[in-house]
């Protein structure tokens, strides 16, 4: 859907043109391993794998679940946040926020395998963006910023001792920078490092959508801390270019991955070249008169030692895998029987089924679509592009629902609802608000279609970018932001669609627009029993 990689020795920013927000990446060996955010999704935490830093798929997820009971339900904008991704003497290790319920550690020694049940290692609201840290003498430490909707107050960075096994604070949380004093307003998502003896503190300020990268050293851990600037928009069209990874090759180079917010689609992965001048680095191209650096568009592939496969992250599903696909994620913790991989269309198991079938979940008869904890969803894969989904909708029960979705603040659903054997297509057309991270969400309904014992539906999901706007962020501009329509059309045969309606496309509670299926069942009908659907396809186009 999207490739980076040019083919010629060559690659194109960004790397990835998905949702992969607040990025950091480790190399071990010549394995690169990328991670990031997730919120209220699950699994939870991607974990991208790659060999040249261009060309990434994804491999595994750090969390089946979100480690608190409550997210069995979608709880937007909230889960996990920021994390961070280290290796220290043959141990992986993950550390991530939770902004409302603390701090959080787990592990592997397979980063392909299952991880450790996470550790809560400092409990309570407030802090985010956590990142440890190992130094030469075996103590450990861990860096990590504030969130004001939780703590009252933002763009401080705290550090504190660690233990060396990662699993527990020792001694005292001291402030080591307030950015409200630096003019680095909104610093946050540190990362930490060493290097000729400088403790080095990678951490993005000025906003998601309109800040730039600054970094602190100092030869102590606990400061005092002095910082540079090292990355800003300039004259690139890359809004807001900061928090990510540094990241070295085995022939010595330098590389700094990072994203960038473009609305709708969420934060896309950038990768620039990085340099050191006088023991700071600069990150992207340095131009005449600048002490910084500005993101690339386009450069040399990094020199890896050898040329790897082209690749991206998967996004046709044929279903003929007896797991579901890297690509899904639900809107909240799954239960285990919500979904079926390797089955007929019918929904019984066979040897050579490439069906999913995705039983119906029963809920409130109010619950608006895009709180259903059922859908199963996927993350943009480029700026504009289509995708088809035919669904088998025979086995579903009075009272159920299910259909496609389009996920975000604005969220549009085309959806086959059953009545007393009857079928009824809906367009229906959410709209998200937030007040202190509770949603509040008003959804309206329009008949598309009726049909009798109808099998089969075809959903044809398509976004097209229609235009730009500019923004005021934090006082601040952001130029020609991108806007896209989406556009759901049905058809009962695959070849006629009818019925298009239409939604412009607004980011979800701080994620990019998802789409997907689900089924439903409404607990006040009269029916108990709950059917289920069968998905033959979702095959996505550019």
């Amino acid at each position: 859907m999207w490739t980076a990689d040019l083919g010629n020795g060559r690659y194109k920013n960004p790397i990835l043109y998905a949702d992969y927000s607040d990025p950091d990446a480790i190399r071990v060996g010549d394995d690169y391993f990328m991670i990031s955010s997730s919120f209220s999704n699950a699994p939870a935490m991607p974990l991208l794998h790659s060999k040249d830093l261009v060309n990434w798929k994804v491999v595994n997820y750090i969390l089946t679940e979100i480690p608190e009971f409550r997210y069995r339900n979608p709880i937007h904008g909230c889960g996990v946040w920021a994390p961070a991704i280290r290796y220290h003497e043959g141990t992986y290790y993950v550390c991530f926020p939770m902004p409302d319920e603390g701090i959080y550690m787990t592990t592997a020694t397979d980063p392909y395998g299952e991880w450790s049940k996470p550790v809560n290692i400092r409990p309570g609201a407030g802090w985010i963006d956590p990142c440890p840290f190992w130094d030469e003498d075996g103590k450990a430490y861990l860096v990590a910023g504030v969130a004001k909707s939780r703590i009252g107050y933002k763009s401080v960075l705290h550090m504190v001792e660690m233990q060396p096994d990662g699993m527990g604070l020792i001694g005292e949380e001291k402030i080591i920078f307030d950015g409200n004093l630096n003019d680095q307003i909104t610093i946050e998502g540190p990362k930490m490092y060493k290097r000729n003896g400088w403790y080095y503190i990678f951490a993005p300020a000025g906003g998601v959508k309109t800040g730039w990268q600054t970094v602190l050293r100092s030869k102590n851990v606990f400061g005092p801390y002095e910082y540079k600037v090292v990355m800003r928009q300039g004259d690139s069209p890359v809004n807001g270019p900061h928090q990510g990874a540094w990241v070295d090759t085995v022939t010595g180079q330098d590389w700094f991955i990072h994203f960038q917010d473009v609305y709708a689609a969420g934060r896309i992965t950038h990768l620039q070249p990085m340099s050191w001048e006088n023991d700071w680095p600069v990150i992207g191209v340095k131009k005449d008169g600048n002490d910084y650096g500005e993101p690339v568009m386009e450069y040399e592939k990094p020199n890896v030692g050898a040329v790897y496969e082209i690749c991206e992250p998967d996004t046709t599903d044929e279903f003929t895998e007896d797991t579901l696909g890297l690509q899904w994620q639900w809107n909240a913790n799954p239960d285990s029987d919500w979904a079926q991989s390797g089955i007929d269309e019918s929904g019984n198991v066979s040897d050579d089924g490439s069906y999913i079938k995705l039983n119906a979940v029963g809920r409130a008869s109010n619950r608006p679509i895009g709180d259903y904890r059922n859908l199963l969803l996927q993350k943009w894969p480029a700026p504009e592009f289509s995708c088809i989904t035919k669904m088998n909708i025979s086995g579903m029960a009075d009272g159920d629902n299910a259909g496609f979705i389009h996920m975000g603040m604005n969220y549009l659903a085309a959806d086959v609802t059953v009545k007393g054997g009857k079928m009824e297509v809906y367009a229906v057309k959410g709209v998200q608000q937030f007040d202190c991270d509770q949603a509040y969400t008003k959804e309206t309904k329009e008949l598309l279609a009726s049909y009798d014992n109808l099998k089969e539906i075809y959903f044809r999901y398509t976004v097209k970018k229609t235009g730009t706007k500019d923004h005021v962020e934090g006082g601040l501009p952001v130029k020609e932001a991108p806007v896209e329509t989406v556009t759901i059309e049905i058809s009962t045969d695959g070849k006629e669609y009818t019925n298009p309606v239409s939604v412009i496309a607004k980011a979800g509670r701080w994620v990019g627009v998802k789409s997907g299926v689900y089924v439903s069942h409404d607990n006040s009908a009269n029916s108990e029993n709950k059917g289920f659907v069968t998905v033959d396809y979702v095959r996505y186009s550019r």
